[in-house]
C-alpha cells in the first residue's frame, strides 16, 4: 500500500520509521491532497526533486491539523528510507537551504546521538534566513542556526517529537566527540592570543 514503509526497512529507535511522527498527524499526512498527487510512488531520487521545491519549513497548521509539504516530504524519508550517503548529501549541500534543514531534520529522527552532533552542528554557523509556517498558517522568518538548535535542545519541532540525546559531555568523556568551542568562545579565545602577543611586545621594549 501507498502509506507502508519500504519492505526491508531498518526500525528506528525500536520501531517502524513512520511511527516516529505521532498517529494523528501521520493520519492527517496520508488525507493530505500533497501527500496523495506529490508524494506518491515516490523514490529516493524523485524526493530530491520534490525536496527542491520547498520553499518554508512547517510542521502543522490550522485546527484541522493541516500537514506542510516540509513535513510530508519528512514522512515520505522515513517511508522510504533512503541511503545516509542521500541524507548527509542533504545536510553538506549549501545551496538549497530547505533541502539542508529537511535533511538535519531526518538525521535527526534516524542518526545516532554522535551523528546529530557531528553534522547538525556545523549547520550553526549557516546564519540565512528562512521562511517557517506557524500553527496559525502565517509565515515568520527564522535561521537556519536557530533551526539547527531547536532540533538539538528542544524536544518537539515541527510538531514532531524528537528521540533522546545524549549529553554532549558524555559523548566527550568516551571520546566519541571532541569538545567543541562556541564561535564566542574561540573569539575570546583569540583575543586573549593578541593581548598577550601585545603584553610580551611591551615587555621587550622595556628591555631594550
Amino acid at each position: 500500500m501507498a502509506n507502508r514503509t519500504v519492505k526491508g526497512a531498518n526500525t528506528i529507535k525500536g520501531t517502524n520509521p513512520q511511527f516516529l511522527i505521532e498517529k494523528i498527524i501521520r493520519s492527517r499526512i496520508y488525507e493530505s491532497r500533497y501527500w496523495k498527487e506529490e508524494c506518491f510512488a515516490l523514490t529516493a531520487e524523485l524526493l530530491v526533486d520534490k525536496a527542491l521545491q520547498l520553499k518554508y519549513i512547517g510542521g502543522t497548521t490550522a485546527a484541522h491539523v493541516k500537514p506542510t509539504p516540509f513535513l510530508c516530504l519528512l514522512c515520505k524519508m522515513l517511508q522510504i528510507q533512503p541511503e545516509k550517503d542521500i541524507v548527509i548529501e542533504f545536510i553538506k549541500q549549501d545551496e538549497f537551504k530547505y533541502v539542508r534543514c529537511l535533511g538535519a531534520m531526518y538525521l535527526r529522527l534516524t542518526g545516532n546521538s554522535v551523528e546529530c552532533y557531528k553534522y547538525l552542528e556545523e549547520l550553526l554557523a549557516d546564519f540565512r534566513r528562512v521562511k517557517t509556517m506557524n500553527k496559525m498558517g502565517a509565515f515568520e522568518t527564522s535561521h537556519i542556526d536557530e533551526f539547527i538548535d531547536s532540533l538539538l535542545i528542544e524536544d518537539r519541532v515541527c510538531e514532531v517529537i524528537l528521540p533522546r540525546l545524549q549529553r554532549r559531555a558524555v559523548l566527550e568523556e568516551q571520546g566519541l566527540l571532541k569538545v567543541r568551542w562556541s564561535a564566542l568562545e574561540q573569539d575570546l579565545e583569540e583575543m586573549d592570543k593578541e593581548e598577550e602577543a601585545q603584553r610580551m611586545v611591551i615587555y621587550f621594549r622595556k628591555l631594550i
